[in-house]
């Protein structure tokens, strides 16, 4: 697609500011290039203040002035919003990008004029970091141009993929979810070093460090059976704790848990 020269942001929170953050490290705009529409003063206020970005309390001035519009409201204030800017929307001039979850791209379609060019994003809450896994889908009206231009957006804040829409769910119930499936875990790992009789604030450290050096180690390896058996040694500490989260039904539980999410996901799309 052309050169674009600035980006549009409807509803200025966590995830908008991680996205920005993200756009300004990776030199994707200059910060008098993102305006963002936020109805909190006080909010509009922190994001110039931090970024030096342009903010207004009006949807409908950034619809006017940008090409690129992100959609960055939560799902329950959406049709709101929509209702609100649809006349304003041109198929011709506008790529509407939207982060809400559960929203399929037929909900977006019903409300904006026919024609109008739409991607779908799945990010996860670790854009906070700039670690976000994203996965994205388009309409059949946006280009594989367009598609690419946002797959180098989301990219600024972790790792984005392609995927066709019937996985977006799938992707909910397991990126999209998994920050609280993963944090779960640290929490029960640091109680359980806490009742092993390490103070608290040592097994928060140990645990946290652990995960994330077994992050590095997978992505590395792609291989989670091979960085287990780099632990486990014959009839050592690891195998013996291993028996006992297989006989408590660990992985099933975690399978069981992100199927659920799944189906969860689909009731909420049904739009």
């Amino acid at each position: 697609m052309e050169k674009i020269a600035g980006i549009g942001i409807i509803g200025g929170g966590q995830m908008a500011e991680a996205l920005i953050k993200g756009f300004l490290g990776k030199k994707l705009f200059f910060p008098e290039n993102i305006l963002v529409s936020e109805p909190l003063k006080a909010r509009r206020d922190y994001l110039v203040n931090s970024y030096k970005i342009k903010t207004t309390s009006s949807n409908i001035e950034v619809v006017k002035e940008k090409k690129v519009i992100l959609l960055a409201v939560k799902p329950q204030v959406m049709v709101e919003v929509l209702e609100e800017i649809k006349n304003e929307v041109s198929p011709t001039r506008h790529l509407v990008i939207t982060i809400a979850a559960g929203l399929p791209i037929s909900f977006y379609e019903k409300f904006l004029p026919e024609g109008t060019k739409l991607i779908r994003v799945m990010p996860n809450t670790c854009a906070l970091v700039l670690e976000s896994m994203s996965a994205l889908c388009k309409n059949s009206y946006a280009t594989e141009k367009e598609l690419d231009f946002a797959l180098k957006l989301f990219s600024s804040v972790g790792e984005a993929v392609v995927v066709k829409e019937e996985l977006i769910d799938a992707v909910t119930a397991l990126s999209g979810s998994g920050p609280a499936y993963v944090a779960l875990f640290v929490e029960a790992l640091i109680d359980g070093g806490v009742k092993v009789g390490l103070p608290r604030p040592l097994a928060e450290k140990l645990a946290i460090q652990t995960v994330l050096g077994t992050a590095k180690l997978l992505k590395e390896k792609k291989d989670p059976y091979q960085v287990k058996a780099m632990v486990t040694s014959p009839g050592g500490t690891t195998i013996a704790a291993l028996k006992a989260l297989y006989e408590k039904g660990f992985s099933g539980s975690i399978m069981e848990a992100i199927e659920r999410a799944y189906k969860r996901s689909l009731e909420l799309s049904n739009y």
